[in-house]
């Protein structure tokens, strides 16, 4: 990746706006979703700026550029038309270690301002790394569609109950499989209606029933072709509930990135077509883990003698053409 994803926390960002013109005032605005720590630099602003100091009651420094005023500042943006004052700022910002943005000049930025999906507190961003706007434009459309506006909803409740599931459902697998069925049930069709109150009590129902600890399971995922776009739907669910996951070096790593990031990794140095490593695996799976050995090709597995005599629940699954 050329940049590194990160959310900044908003209560600790101070931010300065270099420029008062309309672009200024669309990156302020986008500032204000998060954080009123704004100081605007400009001996002059449009209309729309001076309201949204106005109204939000931001620190105006009526002075164009000046250097040395941003000692208190975690982040500044460049937002004029003169390209020497934009370099000015971004050359200052990177001696004092402060994140920077100089709009419309990727190479005068430490960090760029990805596509936004705001589904507060659900937060999507998506970025080309600055290579093809459009594209990313077209994706956010295609998940503007799908996305219900009360997304936000279902966060907001699995926050306020995180703790009264954690201290009733054992296993962070079983957690997993917990929320995933809460919410894509009856009670988060419920949430998504508005009707927090039935959620709620739906939910408290739920944690009155005596749940099973966690049962191991290994899973066998033939990936034939290893392309990542012909995973199907069940490979990609179960690499999304995987506690570990083994391959060997025939296995597309592109695949592993679609593998739930807190999984154990256990890349083999030999090939599955000579040793496909079971005790490992069923070591693993007797604690309750969740395991997914994924195999290059579609080739027939070898009976195991001791996977079979340990009556653990395996599965198989040939995923892609």
């Amino acid at each position: 990746m050329k940049y590194f994803p990160v959310f900044l926390d908003g209560s600790k960002i101070n931010a300065m706006v270099v420029g008062g013109g309309d672009v200024a005032a669309r990156k302020i605005e986008l500032l204000l979703k998060t954080t009123t720590k704004i100081t605007i630099m400009s001996a002059s602003v449009t209309e729309g700026v001076a309201r949204l100091i106005n109204e939000n009651q931001l620190s105006w420094l009526k002075h164009n550029y000046q250097a040395g005023l941003l000692a208190k500042v975690t982040l500044v943006i460049a937002a004029t038309d003169d390209k020497a004052v934009n370099e000015q700022v971004y050359y200052e910002a990177v001696e004092f270690n402060i994140l920077a943005n100089v709009v419309d000049q990727p190479a005068l930025c430490t960090y760029i301002t990805p596509a936004i999906i705001d589904r507060s507190p659900m937060i999507i961003a998506l970025s080309s790394s600055g290579s093809a706007p459009i594209l990313i434009r077209m994706l956010r459309e295609q998940i503007e569609k799908i996305l219900p506006q009360g997304y936000g909803r279902l966060a907001d409740f699995s926050l306020k109950f995180r703790d009264h599931v954690k201290a009733r459902i054992k296993g962070i697998r079983n957690r997993r499989t917990f929320w995933e069925n809460t919410l894509r049930g009856p009670i988060g069709k419920n949430l998504l209606a508005g009707q927090q109150q039935k959620a709620e009590q739906q939910l408290i129902a739920s944690l009155k029933e005596k749940i099973a600890p966690p049962a191991g399971e290994i899973i066998f995922i033939h990936t034939t072709d290893g392309n990542p776009d012909n995973l199907t739907l069940s490979a990609h669910r179960v690499l999304q509930f995987a506690d570990a996951v083994f391959y060997d070096n025939e296995v597309n790593i592109e695949l592993i990135e679609y593998v739930r990031r807190d999984a154990e990794k256990y890349p083999q140095s030999v090939s599955s077509t000579i040793l496909v490593n079971y005790q490992h695996a069923l070591e693993l799976a007797q604690l309750g883990q969740q395991v997914i050995y994924l195999l290059a090709g579609n080739e027939e597995l070898p009976r195991n003698e001791a996977l079979i005599a340990s009556g653990m629940n395996t599965k198989i699954i040939t995923s892609g053409s």
